[in-house]
This record gives structure tokens, sequence and C-alpha cells, in this order.
């Protein structure tokens, strides 16, 4: 037990960091070389630095980009409101997943020319590079901050809520400013960017999948040690061997797939032997807890 923690403390750290980094990368060599737009506080960020360079002429410092100090910036307030929904172990680990990202976008380079010369290629790959690392985060139990830190604050309150869709609603409401501001393919293109980003968030960020686990055991104590480790319901009784007659626990219980090692584990201490069958993507009409951190 205290190996599976070490190991998930672990891949947490991992996770953070390196999902930080592909995000940063996503956005400052995927589509900042070309011009377009990310959708949320991502996009905020880079409206408020063209408004500061263009606009107000301020100079910019050498080997720093304003994105990733406005990002910090504007994640702030709702960092402080979002303590009292998500708890002190996540407003921790979120606040310093901010300061990753925020450094990464500071430190990452933007090409001077943009490495793929097609912007429909651009806004893919660089909405596939972006959603990957937010998804990487938020499945660490973490978030970047922004429409992912408002969106898991809901998913928190809404069980059926996926994270993904806050930042697909934000960048809407982005868009349409920068309509009015851009010509209309650069705003295209920067919306393709957003959804593929919003899907990937929603592919990685496994905490959205509901699994459910039909457990056949013959030995006592799974049930209890589900309920007791867990802190899941588990729906039991007796059934009977059509081949051998021998009588069998049938255990059934609904977790999200990020809790699916754990579960392992508590069988592979208990009953090895026990046949599982795992199915994802269940569908839950009812009370779900869906959690974000361990």
């Amino acid at each position: 037990m205290a190996k599976l923690k070490n190991n998930r403390k672990l891949s947490v750290v991992l996770l953070t960091i390196f999902g930080n980094i592909i995000y940063a990368c996503g956005v400052n060599i995927g589509i900042n070389p070309i011009h377009l737009y990310s959708g949320g506080f991502t996009g905020i960020a880079q409206l408020i630095r063209t408004f500061m360079l263009e606009f107000l002429h301020i100079p910019q410092i050498p080997g720093v980009d304003y994105m990733g100090i406005i990002y910090f910036a504007i994640n702030v307030p709702f960092f402080l409101m979002a303590y009292r929904v998500m708890g002190r172990k996540f407003c921790l680990t979120t606040l310093i997943s901010i300061a990753m990202a925020s450094a990464f976008l500071s430190m990452i380079p933007i090409p001077e020319t943009p490495i793929v010369q097609d912007t429909l290629l651009c806004s893919i790959i660089g909405g596939i590079g972006s959603g990957v690392g937010a998804g990487m985060v938020l499945r660490a139990g973490s978030s970047q901050g922004g429409q992912d830190l408002i969106g898991v604050c809901l998913a928190k309150t809404k069980p059926d809520f996926k994270v993904g869709t806050i930042g697909i609603i934000i960048s809407f409401c982005i868009y349409t400013i920068c309509l009015f501001m851009y010509d209309i393919e650069t705003v295209i293109y920067s919306m393709i960017f957003a959804v593929v980003t919003g899907i990937c968030v929603d592919k990685v960020h496994v905490q959205n999948i509901k699994t459910e686990a039909m457990i056949f055991t013959k030995e006592d104590g799974v049930a209890e040690a589900i309920m007791s480790e867990m802190n899941r319901g588990v729906t039991c009784w007796e059934g009977e061997g059509a081949y051998t007659h021998e009588g069998s626990h049938i255990l059934i219980t609904v977790i999200s797939k990020y809790e699916e090692p754990l579960l392992k584990d508590i069988l592979s201490r208990i009953d090895p032997k026990a046949f599982v069958i795992i199915s994802d993507n269940a569908r839950v009409i009812g009370n779900f807890e869906k959690r974000f951190t361990d």
C-alpha cells in the first residue's frame, strides 16, 4: 500500500511537470508563431500582452515573455475563490502548477518562423499539445488555474459537468471579441485550436471516466476494503458457479478511472485470483462523488 502511494506521488509530480511543459510548448511553439490566440485565460493573457506591447508600447524584456506573468496575475482571484470549494491540498498543488505554467510560458522561446507552415495543421497540433498537457495536470489532481480551475470547481459540485466544456465556453466569448479586432481566418483557426484543446483535455483527464467494476471472489473482506480504503459504495450478492457449484461473492462498484490502480491493489492483497469485469464510460444516474485528489 505504501509503495503504491509513493508511486502515485511520483506520477503526480511527473505529470504536473511534463504536463505544464507540453502545454506551454503547444501554445508558444504551436500557435504563437502564427499569431493565433488560445482560449481561456491564456487567450486573455495573450490579448493583454498584445495591448501592452502594441498599444501601450511597453518595451519587451529580452528572454522573458509577459504572457506568463500576466497569466499568473489573473489567476490569483480565482485561486482564492476555489480554495473554499476544492480544499487546501488541491489549491496548494494548483498554486505550484500555476507557477510552473507561468514560468514555462515565459521562458520557452517562441520561434520567429512557424515550424509548420500550414495554419490549420499548426492549430490542430498546438491544440493537441496544450490539451494533452492540461489534461495531464488535471489527471495529477492539480490544475493550471484559469478555465481549468473554474471547470473542476463546477465538476466537483455538478458530477456530470466536463472540465473541457468551460474552456470552450470562455473561448467562444474571447473569439467573439477577437472577431472585431482581427480577420475572420485568425478567429476561425484560433477556435479550432480551442476546440481541439477542450476535446483532448476531456480524453486525458480520466477523472471524467466512470468505471464499473464487477468482482467475483471467494474471499471475504473485499467489499469492506473498497468501502474503507476507497470510500466507495459496494453492492453485493451471493452467486454460484454453474460448473463447479461453488459459492462466490459478487460485488459491483463504480469508481473513476483514476482509482482503478487502487482497486487492483486491494484485490491483489485479498484475492489475487478474483475474476473482475471492468467497463469504462459507465453512465451513472444518482449520487456519484467526483474526486480530483487522493
